[in-house]
Formats: structure tokens, C-alpha cells, sequence
């Protein structure tokens, strides 16, 4: 199986890149793990709605252009549904089961997600109400990935 995590923006802080490398070390024996970094827009200060909203449409071309047809697409919204580490794993088994090869991870600028990309995405995914720094999801996400190939084979790092 094949995993992206398509993102908005680059990792600055060495902390985030070390704990990233971390889990893509760890989940190569699982899947083929692709991390794809869009640009990011610049947000002015006191910005109006309307640039608000250009700036989410311009991000969402950038990401949009690298979803394929064929892949499934989780964003991660803070709408989105709520899973626990065991439906996660759930999940991904059985899109695998299901015949998908490809699932990409969508994870927005400090703004989220325009609406189209979130209309494209096959299932919308929120780790919390709560909002956390785009550099810091990532982290989370590949964190929960690995848990779920773990919770899979039955492996005791889930508990």
C-alpha cells in the first residue's frame, strides 16, 4: 500500500523533521510512504475574507495537483469524524481489503482547506476540536499510521 502525506507548507523546526524521519523510518517495513510539501501563501496581516478565500483556493491548486484520480483522499478537518487509534487501523485495513492501493493524507495551512478539495476528499478525518500547529499534525498522523499497521498484526505498541 502506498501513503501520502500531502501537506501546505515546509518543516522549519529540526524537532518536527527528526520525529517525522522517525516514523517514515519506522513505516517502511508497512507501505510505501511518499511525503509531498505544497507552497504556502502568505497571509497579510488583518486580511479580508475575500483574500482569506484566495488564499485557500490558491493553496488547494497547489495540492490538488497532486491527487490522481485513483487515490483515496482523507482530509484532515477539524468537522471531519473522530476515530480512535483501533477504527483508524480498521480503516485502512479494510480500504487495503478493499482493493486501494494509493490513500493520501490532506493536511491544510494554518487556514485548513478550501471547500473543493474538501468536496474531492473521499472521507474528512478530525483529530480533535482542538487546533493544532499544521507541523505538529503531521507528526500526530504518521504517529497514528504506524499505530494502526501495529494494531493490525496484533503488535503490543498500540497499548
Amino acid at each position: 500500500m502506498k501513503i501520502t502525506l500531502l501537506t501546505v507548507g515546509k518543516i522549519k523546526e529540526k524537532f518536527y523533521r527528526q520525529a517525522i524521519e522517525e516514523f517514515q523510518k519506522r513505516l517502511k517495513r508497512y507501505c510505501k510512504l511518499e511525503l509531498i510539501e505544497a507552497a504556502d501563501e502568505k497571509t497579510p496581516d488583518c486580511p479580508s475574507a475575500r483574500q482569506l478565500e484566495q488564499i485557500l483556493q490558491k493553496e488547494g491548486e497547489r495540492l490538488n495537483k497532486y491527487i490522481r484520480a485513483q487515490d483515496y483522499v482523507v482530509a484532515l478537518v477539524i468537522e471531519g469524524q473522530q476515530l480512535d487509534s483501533q477504527q483508524l487501523s480498521e480503516k485502512i485495513q479494510t480500504l487495503g481489503l478493499n482493493g486501494t492501493s494509493s490513500i493520501t493524507f490532506v493536511i491544510g495551512g494554518s487556514l485548513g482547506l478550501s471547500n473543493e478539495l474538501k468536496k474531492r476528499a473521499d472521507y474528512c478525518l478530525s483529530f480533535s476540536k482542538m487546533t493544532f500547529p499544521h507541523q505538529l499534525m503531521r507528526v500526530i498522523l504518521l504517529e497514528q499510521i504506524y499505530r494502526s499497521f501495529r494494531i493490525a498484526e496484533g503488535a503490543p505498541y498500540h497499548k
